[in-house]
């Protein structure tokens, strides 16, 4: 039986929220910001698949600090999308507490790896 990976899934999910965000944003004419914020978004988890084949623990955590990176970048762009007026405030919160749940697992998970 397949050990539950717990960052993996959640980074997956919230990958597939982002794309579905970014289809609703480029049918309301938003290029720009979605753009940016549809390749920070999916590479949190592109980062974290990268990261379960490492050839090394410092390949590992290069890996996972690079996917904790990309959720900080993600953050950024959620919140300059509800501030100037793209995105709802639900919607911003819905986002910002599911990207700020993957930010403190990538934290956790660099600081116990470097440990």
């Amino acid at each position: 039986m397949e050990k539950k990976n717990i960052i993996k899934d959640k980074s997956f999910d919230f990958a597939i929220e982002i794309v579905g965000l970014y289809k609703e944003l480029v049918d309301r004419k938003e290029f720009v910001l979605s753009r940016q914020l549809l390749k920070s978004g999916t590479s949190i988890g592109a980062n974290v698949r990268e990261a379960e084949f490492a050839q090394s623990k410092a390949d590992f955590i290069n890996k996972m600090s690079i996917s904790l990176k990309e959720a900080n970048e993600t953050d950024y762009w959620l919140e300059l999308l509800f501030q100037t007026n793209y995105i709802e405030k639900e919607t911003y919160h819905k986002f910002n507490r599911k990207s700020k749940e993957i930010i403190k697992l990538l934290v956790s998970i660099v600081k116990s790896s470097k440990s």
